[in-house]
């Protein structure tokens, strides 16, 4: 199994702080800085407006071909659930400068609390399997009623990747498990931080929260129960507030190493090298 590990999102002020990885870097040199260390980014800005084909070649070639690229939909297929033709085709069509490079991985359609499994969203969510045929699309289903074996069982058939989850201990949601539906997995990583997951006013103070040494050792154990099932994984810590993702992909790192499950990165001492990363 091949494990690409990064964050939710490449371009953050915090990091800018004393001892991270942005400090006194330019904000045009964010994205290759990112590279040097991290084979994965969740890309966030297309949640947002689906960036054209010049951005994506920006980021192909920024990142050197060393990291891989989960692309979020855009809010009008996961939120307001209306796409138009135009919509699917910008989707489909833009990222095409990753996929020339190699770097492209799995679709994220990131569904709201808000979507429970009735009738009209499981004949919405086979439509997108539809549209999205023959790419990597991988879906959080955050309502605890998608969280069965029989959903996981038709994801599979449709060719669907199923969100692994972390989230708080606040219930209504999956349990924090990595569940396999085909030959690709997808975990993310969003932190326990019970006491602002509902009430938070931002996705910066739900997401603050420092995982321990024994949570990731708790998680690397889950992730090496898989390992004869998967070809690739890809691990994405949302918990970027105050740089804490980059304290915990060391940590994850270390603890699967130890487990037997080698991890490949990007070498930080190698920036300006083309080369995909070595095992660290």
């Amino acid at each position: 199994m091949r494990v690409y590990i990064g964050c939710g999102g490449y371009s953050n002020e915090e990091w800018t702080a004393p001892g991270l990885i942005y400090e006194g870097v330019r904000k045009d040199d964010y994205l290759s800085t990112y590279a040097a260390s991290f084979d994965a980014v969740e890309l966030n800005s297309s949640f947002y407006a689906i960036p054209g084909l010049k951005a994506f070649e920006g980021m192909a070639r920024k990142s050197g071909g060393r990291t891989r690229f989960a692309v979020k939909l855009n809010k009008v297929f996961t939120h307001d659930r209306a796409p138009t033709d135009v919509d699917f085709d910008r989707m489909l069509q833009s990222p095409e400068p990753l996929r020339e490079a190699g770097i492209m991985g799995p679709y994220l359609a990131q569904f709201p609390y808000s979507f429970h499994r009735t009738a009209d969203n499981r004949k919405y969510l086979h439509m997108l399997s539809e549209r999205f045929a023959g790419r990597e699309l991988a879906v959080e289903l955050r309502h605890a009623s998608w969280d069965k074996p029989e959903v996981r069982e038709g994801m599979a058939e449709f060719g669907l990747i199923w969100v692994s989850p972390d989230y708080p201990p606040v219930g209504g949601m999956p349990e924090p498990q990595v569940h396999v539906t085909g030959d690709v997995g997808y975990l993310r990583l969003h932190g326990r931080n019970s006491g602002s997951w509902w009430e938070g006013q931002s996705a910066a103070e739900r997401h603050d929260y420092l995982y321990s040494r024994t949570e990731m050792d708790e998680w690397a154990e889950k992730i090496a129960f898989v390992n004869d099932e998967l070809a690739e994984l890809y691990v994405f810590f949302m918990n970027t507030t105050r740089g804490h993702a980059l304290k915990n992909i060391p940590m994850l790192r270390e603890a699967l190493n130890a487990r037997g499950v080698p991890v490949r990165a990007p070498d930080p001492l190698e920036a300006g090298s083309s080369d995909s990363g070595r095992l660290l």
